[in-house]
């Protein structure tokens, strides 16, 4: 059916009720980066009901294939269908590396298949490579290396998986950049055929209900940021309030969040958002690797924090050593006089 393709990497398309998450676009794009090294090409595996449309944007954004299962048991996400059908597929055509989102459906899903397939798998990288490594003597050819922070964030592990044949990851989403989409892109469509046991299907979803998101961090072109730093109600008001006068989104460090400073859903760092605004203001975030990782791509970044020392200096563009309680009331009324 396919025995002339050489689709070496793989990406997930999650979909739900027809959207494609950002994530699997952006994994596309990565994939693209990853199969040019190893003179493949990239599949996308698109599991659903009435969904083969997508198969065009999955095109545009770098894929040269897509496996489609389409079929009315798929129409929502349930684990055992979908880990099993990618599984069978996985061991049927042998792909070198699988990427999944690390999104719930994500994460669901690559353990299953990894356990099945007996290959390697590493969770929340945030950066991947192909290269050739000679090990014990022995080379390995198009080995994935996958990055992460690791032991607490102390260091950056490169982790690989040399003695099996298939290698994934999970990334998470907004950490690789999504290209532009290029509507001009085609590419291959390949049936998969359907079949499901009653067990697979034992599972039935009786009612859905979905509740979307009102903070979206990845598109905001400014966001003030607080951490630990501003370590009560009244400290943390200060940032809400250079927001609201910056119009800009409020954010926090996992620090702040864990405090109750601020919702976890607008956490930026490495288990949280990563963002790449215009500009993002780090107030009393001391700038840990985990934080680092989900910020340091904004195009402008200004810290302020009492410590010198602190980590956040190293990636920022502006720095300001100062008490927040100080330094914010003066920057709002610096703003300010400059709108009159």
């Amino acid at each position: 059916m396919n025995s002339n393709i050489k689709d070496m990497v793989w990406v997930f398309a999650e979909q739900s009720n027809g959207e494609l998450a950002d994530v699997s676009l952006e994994l596309l794009h990565k994939a693209g980066a990853l199969a040019k090294k190893m003179d493949s090409e990239v599949s996308a595996v698109l599991l659903g009901h009435e969904i083969a449309e997508l198969a065009n944007t999955l095109f545009a954004h770098g894929a040269d294939n897509v496996y489609l299962l389409d079929d009315k048991e798929l129409k929502d996400f349930r684990s055992l269908p979908y880990a099993n059908l990618i599984t069978k597929l996985v061991e049927d055509k042998q792909p070198r590396i699988v990427l999944f989102g690390a999104t719930h459906t994500g994460r669901d899903i690559a353990p299953r298949v990894a356990s099945h397939t007996r290959s390697g798998l590493t969770a929340d990288c945030t950066e991947l490579k192909i290269e050739t490594l000679t090990l014990r003597k022995v080379e390995h050819t198009d080995l994935l290396l996958q990055i992460r922070p690791a032991f607490g964030g102390n260091i950056i592990a490169t982790i690989i998986s040399p003695d099996v044949a298939i290698q994934m990851a999970t990334i998470r989403e907004g950490v690789m950049e999504m290209g532009e989409a290029d509507p001009s892109r085609t590419g291959h469509v390949i049936q998969i055929p359907v079949k499901l046991g009653p067990i697979e299907v034992a599972v039935q979803i009786i009612e859905k209900h979905q509740k979307p998101s009102e903070v979206n961090l990845k598109t905001a072109p400014i966001i003030v940021a607080g951490g630990y730093g501003a370590d009560t109600p009244e400290k943390f008001q200060l940032i809400k309030d250079l927001a609201k006068v910056l119009g800009a989104d409020v954010a926090g460090s996992r620090a702040a969040v864990d405090a109750g400073l601020i919702e976890a859903e607008r956490q930026v760092g490495q288990t949280g958002t990563t963002v790449r605004p215009k500009l993002y203001i780090a107030i009393g975030i001391s700038g840990a690797i985990q934080h680092r990782a989900g910020m340091q791509e904004s195009q402008k970044i200004i810290a302020i924090n009492n410590d010198p020392e602190a980590p956040i200096f190293g990636v920022a563009h502006y720095g300001i050593t100062g008490d927040l309680e100080v330094v914010i009331p003066k920057l709002i009324a610096a703003y300010k006089s400059q709108l009159h």
